[in-house]
């Protein structure tokens, strides 16, 4: 190979990682402006002409990164799941097998939904009519599912957890719990600290609750 056809080949592949490197960071532009909209407008009020206008762009251009407003409203989704399982995952490792872990993720996930607001609204409320988020991105956000399953299953096998209950129903009261919590201060006291309000309070009594229920009588919490 000459010296001049190897640098032809370096200077292109260094024009499509150049390329590459600009469509991804104008594709993060985009969905940090939309997310900025969400915030101040509402998630349902996203509008392709106020990002691009926002942007410096004409309106078509955004089409060159999402197929439309329900592709973004995709990304995004997914972009909330990947952001929540990575603080989830790291909950896990710091508490372990642990009782602990109750109250911290209760916490944890009202914290992720007053840093997230819009986010938070897309991944666990219905805000768009007629957005369905892609197979792709379901499976993100039932993966992390699948992951309480497993450890409240641990809780359960060690015996920390005594809820009557399977692991897949004990899961789902607890996600009842935490996220009826975090709906109450999010629709009610939105700008409260948590740890303080009628709801945001009540974090530590809910995790006790929980606590002496799941540690008591073997069939105390069960079906009858």
């Amino acid at each position: 190979m000459t010296f001049g056809k190897a640098t032809a080949i370096r200077q292109s592949a260094d024009s499509r990682h150049r390329r590459h490197f600009g469509f991804n960071a104008t594709r993060d532009a985009i969905m940090s402006t939309a997310r900025a909209i969400m915030r101040e407008d509402g998630v349902g009020a996203l509008n392709l002409s106020e990002i691009a206008r926002r942007m410096g762009m004409k309106t078509p251009s955004l089409y060159t990164y999402f197929d439309g407003k329900h592709a973004l409203y995709d990304a995004l989704f997914r972009e909330g799941w990947r952001a929540y399982a990575a603080r989830t995952r790291a909950l896990a490792e710091r508490h372990g097998a642990t009782l602990g872990v109750l109250e911290a993720a209760i916490e944890d996930y009202m914290r992720f939904a007053d840093e997230n607001p819009d986010l938070y609204a897309l991944m666990f409320e219905r805000p768009v009519p007629g957005f369905v988020p892609s197979p792709e991105s379901i499976a993100e956000a039932a993966a992390l599912l699948e992951e309480l399953y497993a450890r409240m299953g641990g809780l359960i096998d060690a015996g920390a957890v005594r809820s009557g209950l399977d692991a897949h129903e004990t899961s789902e009261l607890f996600l009842a719990v935490m996220h009826g919590l975090t709906a109450l201060k999010r629709a009610n006291e939105p700008n409260a600290a948590i740890g303080t309000g009628r709801f945001g309070s009540l974090v530590p009594a809910a995790a006790r609750l929980l606590r002496a229920a799941w540690q008591g009588d073997e069939t105390g919490g069960g079906r009858p």
